[in-house]
């Protein structure tokens, strides 16, 4: 199924809740990346010499830990402020001590890229980041900007809640620049929302879209969760239908992980009841897959689907094995071929702040020691979330036409039973009988099959599966 044993590996990759991988806040840290484009590591100008790993990133992942309370499934580094602290958290001190360590941070990271292109994108993930002043938003960006540079036409995500924001505030974002809303709804039953611990109710959820709607905020996505506790095929259909008519750009589908350490984990055991079993939410991902597509939203990754034109733009820097920064508590950031991730508690994280400062704390090393097959079996994990695939003839570029012959090989059968699509360089599907003859031959399967990508939806259900037949044609 879907949902089990990828989730543990994306974790400790970039920041983000839930699994199929709300790319832009894995809210620890997603970063499992490699190459595809190569560069000169002396002068950062794209070469065909060096991997993509070493360019300088494009990209920032920004951690604001802030919720009112932990939902039950959470397992992520937040701080709890409280129930109130939509009223307080204009000047809260939890908050802007925070803010100040972590400008403190970005100020103290060494990049040492003799050329640095401006971010292209930003992502503000959580926690509840809407929950943060937009005067304290300002400084995070000014810094950012001054550090890094940004670009005029940066797309700067935020993650923001029901019942966080107003009109006044979501204009005050829009004004510095923010550009981009992930409204975290989850669901559209109240029984629902209050199960999972949800801090908003329903009310909160219409008003939230009414706010959107009404600022004129031209980019947003709309997050749900399936496989919840006590949740039926009819829940899910009427959360499934009523997001379709609040008309968002992008919707993101999240199959519930039950963490250990969570109130689900001590409350319930993965596919018994109440949670759905691997039949039942595979329903639940066959309709939400059904449904979307039928509104004209296109499954791109394992878990997104967006209008034409809306694909998250910093989420597909995870998927296409680019480098990126992170800052913030527990985030993790992919940095000349290196994973490093940030304390997941606050005095811990303060001590890393304070080491970073006094220069103890190396992240602009090069990556030498970089392992070419662990970079192999993090771009096939990555490409075959997404609807793209995985690139062949780049892949067999960086790793030799032998895995590709391979991996071909060892997903024929899948292929014959609709999980796997072999598709050419025009990706023209190669069917059956064409792959056939090609796999008699190993250089015409390799020059013939461009991509390897995952069906949808009945691959995508496979995906964990899948991509493990793959690490083990890497590493065997």
């Amino acid at each position: 199924m879907l949902k089990s044993t990828i989730a543990p590996m994306l974790s400790t990759l970039y920041p983000q809740k839930l699994f199929p991988i709300k790319l832009a806040s894995f809210c620890s840290a997603l970063p499992r990346s490699p190459p595809t484009v190569r560069q000169n590591a002396s002068t950062n100008i794209p070469t065909l010499e060096t991997p993509s790993y070493i360019l300088p990133p494009a990209s920032a992942y920004v951690h604001l830990p802030f919720c009112r309370k932990r939902c039950h499934y959470c397992d992520f580094p937040i701080l709890a402020l409280g129930s109130s602290s939509t009223e307080t958290a204009d000047d809260d001190p939890r908050i802007s001590n925070y803010i100040n360590l972590l400008i403190r941070e970005m100020e103290a990271t060494q990049t040492n890229f003799n050329q640095h292109p401006p971010l292209e994108t930003v992502f503000f993930g959580g926690g509840t980041p809407s929950l943060v002043p937009p005067r304290l938003v300002a400084k995070v960006l000014d810094t950012l900007r001054s550090k890094f540079g940004l670009r005029l036409d940066a797309e700067i995500s935020m993650e923001m809640d029901p019942g966080t924001f107003d009109a006044k505030k979501l204009k005050e974002l829009m004004g510095l620049g923010v550009n981009r809303v992930s409204l975290g709804v989850q669901a559209f039953q109240e029984e629902l929302l209050k199960a999972c611990g949800r801090a908003h109710g329903i009310d909160e959820v219409h008003e939230a879209i009414e706010i959107i709607n009404s600022c004129g905020v031209g980019n947003w996505s709309l997050d749900l969760i399936s496989s919840l506790p006590h949740q039926t095929q009819e829940m899910w259909e009427e959360s499934l239908k009523l997001t379709v008519e609040a008309n968002p750009n992008h919707v993101s589908v999240y199959d519930l992980q039950v963490e250990k350490d969570t109130k689900f984990g001590s409350l319930y055991i993965p596919g018994e009841f109440p949670l759905p079993n691997d039949t039942q939410s595979a329903k639940f991902y066959r309709m939400a897959s059904k449904k979307l597509s039928e509104a004209n939203y296109g499954h791109y990754e394992v878990s997104s689907y967006s209008k034409n034109g809306f694909e998250c733009k910093h989420n597909y820097t995870y998927w296409i094995n680019k480098p990126f920064y992170a800052f913030g508590l527990g985030s993790a950031s992919y940095i000349n071929g290196t994973r490093y991730s940030r304390p997941k508690k606050l005095k811990d994280y303060t001590d890393y702040v304070k080491n970073l400062e006094g220069g103890l704390v190396d992240l602009s090393q090069e990556g030498d020691d970089v392992d070419e097959w662990e970079m192999a079996m993090d771009i096939v994990m990555l490409s075959l979330r997404t609807s793209k695939g995985l690139n062949l003839k780049s892949f067999g570029d960086d790793f030799g036409s032998e895995v590709v012959v391979e991996l071909c090989k060892v997903y024929e059968p899948y292929m014959r039973s609709g999980h796997v699509l072999f598709l050419d360089d025009e990706r023209r599907e190669i069917k059956e009988d064409e792959f056939s003859s090609l796999v008699l031959d190993d250089e015409k399967l390799e020059n013939e099959i461009g991509f390897i990508r995952l069906s949808d939806p009945d691959g995508f259900l496979l995906s964990n599966e899948l991509i493990s037949l793959a690490f083990g044609v890497i590493d065997p």
